[in-house]
């Protein structure tokens, strides 16, 4: 369930390369306009765009602008509950050249008190998996009936707040306002550190709404959780995302985000870190205008272009020297990263081609991995020697070699030696010109014994407590 304040938001979008001869301003040519939900029906859209089953209850006006914005919401499979609405339905249009906007009309006047809700939207709010609280400061949070029903629900409500609106309903489980909105709730002067005051105002906001924790969303710092505990939780976005030019709508993307999440049964702690890597997906994709370009998630793989192909193109460019290894890295040992270290040293960057979960079954047995590619791949990214980490799910990496034709295929010291096989990728990479080399290993260290070392050892403590 969302509820909140709707609106119609237009972007029209142009290029401006003169000025008007009787004002100085610049002049936009108009070359597309594009209609979309604004406000609450922002969050209602994004949460729908993710597979939820959503309904939205608004207040609508009479008039065109609500009659667009209620197509646009069905049109996206969001089941609409209206409250009538005196007035005008609130618009904001924003004019926008060259990835900036340049002016916002608004329409719509100042807000109107709603109707009462319909019958089905109390029941509706009642049999919620969760709720979302959208304050656009238009009103609709303050209606009594509503306010009630919020307090009443048996799911878990995040509230996203507005400066100009209600406080949450007590019992809330989340709220989730930027710095800036928390600095205006609670009249913080913010003193030190963007941190500090987040984790100040955050919990002089929990203790004054009585909610169960306040995610403070930082921007491209990601967010700061305060909960009851003393020490707050830091979420900082994913590695590789940069500043966006548009983050118009992240915050709704966040809240939807976490909303969903703890509909499905997430702690707070969890609904934040994946609202945090939903709202910098979002913003990645050029926000609000690029939501029809939003990838779905996905990781990796030979047949899907992605950082390592950048990675690759980038020093082909500077006529560097691409190194690649590859391995399954199921427990990274102190081997692994020797290996790792010598290979990035002969080139200018190191791709690691990571066996999947799949293709590691194939080789090591249905007990392995014990880690997930996931987990796994995270783990090589972490390491300052590891420039590009790329997931295949054949047995051997002939594909993804193929693909990144790197200068330099490097294997660990248990291909050295006189007596040791050749590499099984050796003639496809010499195919290319490139060289296959092995590089010294830490003898004694290994995944195999790590695993047989420590359920010998599981074995004894088991043997001993009993």
């Amino acid at each position: 369930m969302v509820v909140g304040d709707a609106l119609l938001d237009r972007d029209v979008v142009g290029a401006v390369d003169r000025v008007c001869p009787d004002a100085p301003v610049p002049v936009l040519d108009e070359r597309s306009a594009t209609d979309r939900p604004g406000g609450a029906g922002l969050a209602a859209l994004l949460a729908a765009a993710q597979g939820a089953d959503v309904a939205l209850v608004t207040a609508l006006a009479d008039d065109p602008a609500a009659a667009r914005l209620a197509e646009l919401l069905t049109a996206a499979g969001v089941r609409l509950l209206p409250l009538r609405m005196p007035g005008a339905t609130p618009e904001k249009i924003r004019l926008r050249a060259g990835g900036q906007t340049l002016l916002r009309l608004d329409r719509g006047g100042g807000p109107q008190a709603p109707a009462e809700p319909p019958e089905a939207a109390l029941e509706a709010i009642a049999g919620a998996g969760a709720i979302l609280a959208s304050d656009y400061g238009r009103g609709l949070l303050r209606q009594p009936t509503l306010r009630a029903a919020l307090a009443e629900a048996s799911a878990p409500v995040v509230w996203d707040p507005h400066p100009r609106g209600p406080a949450a309903v007590p019992g809330a489980r989340l709220t989730t306002p930027n710095l800036a909105e928390l600095r205006q709730l609670t009249g913080d002067a913010g003193g030190g550190t963007p941190l500090s005051t987040a984790t100040r105002a955050g919990q002089e906001l929990r203790r004054r709404w009585r909610v169960g924790a306040v995610a403070v969303t930082m921007g491209a710092d990601g967010a700061v959780l305060c909960h009851s505990g003393g020490t707050p939780l830091v979420v900082p976005p994913p590695s590789g995302v940069d500043e966006a030019e548009d983050t118009c709508g992240a915050g709704d993307r966040f809240a939807a985000a976490a909303a969903t999440a703890l509909a499905g049964g997430a702690v707070a702690a969890e609904a934040v870190a994946e609202a945090v890597a939903a709202a910098s997906a979002y913003v990645a994709a050029g926000g609000a205008a690029g939501l029809h370009r939003e990838p779905p998630p996905s990781r990796p793989s030979a047949a899907a272009p992605g950082p390592a192909d950048e990675l690759v193109a980038r020093v082909r460019a500077d006529g560097g020297t691409l190194v690649a290894t590859g391995g399954c890295f199921d427990i990274l040992h102190a081997g692994h990263v020797a290996t790792l270290q010598a290979a990035r040293r002969l080139g200018d960057a190191l791709v690691v081609c990571l066996n999947s979960d799949r293709s590691v079954r194939g080789l090591k047995g249905p007990d392995r991995p014990l880690h997930g590619e996931a987990d796994r791949a995270r783990l090589l990214a972490a390491l300052d020697c590891v420039d590009a980490v790329v997931v295949f799910d054949e047995p051997t990496p002939h594909a993804v070699l193929s693909r990144l034709r790197p200068d330099v295929w490097v294997k660990g010291g248990d291909y050295a030696g006189d007596d040791a096989p050749e590499l099984p990728e050796a003639e496809l990479v010499r195919g290319w010109g490139g060289r296959v080399v092995t590089v010294p290993y830490l003898a004694g260290r290994s995944t195999t014994a790590t695993i047989t070392a420590a359920r010998r050892r599981g074995g004894q403590l088991t043997r001993g407590a009993a």
